[in-house]
């Protein structure tokens, strides 16, 4: 990457920046690759950040599944965080994770589960767990929020039970997919084998099938990421989450560039457990070098851009981050290393910035936290609008879910100390309610952002990206009119 003038002599957040185009010999946006080169494996340069309110099991399978990332955070308990990395791996590589409830539930239970949107829906069961059928948002979106689902299957309005679904034998490729379901009439519909139900299927997710490759490892089971703290038996959590399956191990706290950190990724290097060792967070060369020399594959950047975080307001610390992710990279690159950008992103822009600064992957947390496979229940607030709610990682909720095993006292000392904010509604697009939604916008402006670049592979974008430095109204002139301007 170059500037297109001289460089700044301060530090660049990624609104003050943008990509200049360049003479291109890239024909289409999807003759490029965007897959990172920092031995994870993944297809798209996408990680969900670990965070209690961005990534949970649900959101880590259907990332890994359109090739990227998810990082279960370290707040778990490890009976809990064994439990879900071992549901993950069990999950359908090639449909949707099914969405089940019993017959007895009433409709409200599902319409906090999926949102009233094409290609979505609920698998019903009978009261032993069989296959009872399946209903589509569309038909709960105009039930009774107190009626049985169960009724729903049977009722005038649904004389059948749900779409019968279809063998997984049948589907051959997206095609045959797609067909099936427009044959049918259907947008979302039940896949099974041998009757029982093994994933969903929609007809957006058939052809997102011929976009995206899915994360997995060499068994063919979805790929999944776990961090840990730095205190405690470090070594034997470690194992414990490779013997369940992680493949990628994130050592995490708030100031990365410390001795037990430095320790800690030394520990973790040595035990030799043959998955990619990630640590943070940093924000500069020296804290890069000094992690690639302790043992760490790759390493996040980023401290205070995150739309939770209070830490620059709090303690003054931290730094803008595409200057953070630049220089940090090159010292990367320079050890042999991969760098992870961490927060800061809002449009698809910042990834684009972010990956060519040099950055291998791009973190997201509260992006994805507004999404249907974020955890927790969708609740609607008074005007009807879907939300969930977030928070920060070092703010007084987290700070209590993670030390609630501590006496009051100890506690108590504890949450003074808290920083960032503890509860945030984050409202649900109703364009994009899905995170797979937000993969598909944010990987068709990259792919857009390399052939503009006229590279065919995020190396070669880092390499000839070109970027200039703009004012407050420039960035501003760049967003869209309200449309009803």
């Amino acid at each position: 990457m170059r500037f297109l003038e001289t460089p700044p002599s301060h530090d660049l957040a990624y609104s003050d920046v943008f990509l200049v185009p360049g003479r291109s010999e890239v024909v289409s946006r999807l003759d490029v690759s965007i897959a990172p080169n920092d031995g994870t494996g993944a297809s798209i340069p996408i990680v969900s950040s670990n965070m209690n309110s961005v990534t949970g099991s649900l959101m880590a399978a259907t990332i890994a599944r359109r090739g990227g990332l998810g990082v279960l955070p370290q707040d778990l308990p490890l009976q809990e965080l064994d439990a879900a990395i071992r549901w993950i791996k069990e999950q359908p590589v090639d449909w949707h994770s099914p969405i089940t409830l019993a017959a007895e539930r009433p409709v409200r239970d599902a319409l906090s589960r999926v949102p009233v949107a094409a290609g979505h829906g609920v698998v019903i069961v009978d009261a032993e767990g069989a296959f009872a059928g399946s209903i589509d948002a569309s038909e709960l979106a105009v039930a009774h929020p107190d009626a049985r689902l169960g009724d729903l299957l049977c009722g005038a309005a649904h004389p059948s039970p749900g779409h019968p679904g279809i063998d997984a034998d049948d589907v051959t490729d997206a095609r045959t997919a797609f067909d099936l379901m427009v044959a049918a009439d259907s947008e979302f519909v039940p896949v099974l084998r041998h009757g029982a139900v093994v994933g969903t299927l929609s007809r957006t997710s058939a052809l997102r099938s011929t976009i995206y490759a899915p994360h997995v490892d060499g068994d063919r089971r979805l790929a999944v990421a776990a961090a840990v703290g730095i205190n405690g038996d470090l070594e034997a959590k470690a194992r414990a989450l490779v013997a369940a399956g992680v493949d990628v191990l994130v050592l995490d706290t708030a100031h990365g560039h410390q001795e037990r950190m430095i320790r800690a990724i030394d520990t973790v290097a040595k035990l030799g457990l043959g998955v990619p060792v990630v640590a943070g967070n940093v924000v500069t060369p020296e804290a890069v070098r000094d992690f690639a020399d302790a043992g760490a594959n790759i390493i996040k950047v980023g401290v205070g851009p995150g739309a939770m975080c209070t830490t620059r307001m709090m303690t003054a610390v931290g730094r803008p981050q595409f200057s953070a992710v630049l220089d940090t990279a090159a010292a990367a690159a320079e050890a042999g290393v991969a760098v992870w950008a961490d927060g800061g992103v809002r449009y698809p822009r910042d990834v684009a910035l972010a990956l060519a600064a040099g950055a291998a992957s791009v973190m997201v947390g509260s992006w994805f936290a507004g999404t249907v496979e974020s955890p927790g229940d969708m609740v609607q607030d008074a005007d009807g609008r879907l939300y969930k709610e977030s928070w920060g990682m070092a703010s007084t909720k987290a700070v209590r879910e993670r030390f609630e095993r501590l006496d009051p006292y100890e506690l108590a000392r504890r949450t003074l100390f808290a920083e960032g904010i503890s509860s945030s509604k984050i409202y649900l697009d109703p364009l994009r309610p899905s995170v797979e939604d937000l993969l598909d916008m944010i990987t068709s402006g990259l792919r857009s952002s390399l052939s503009y670049a006229g590279a065919h592979d995020l190396a070669e974008f880092a390499e000839k990206s070109v970027v200039g430095v703009q004012s407050a109204a420039g960035y501003e002139e760049g967003k869209a009119l309200p449309v009803s301007w």
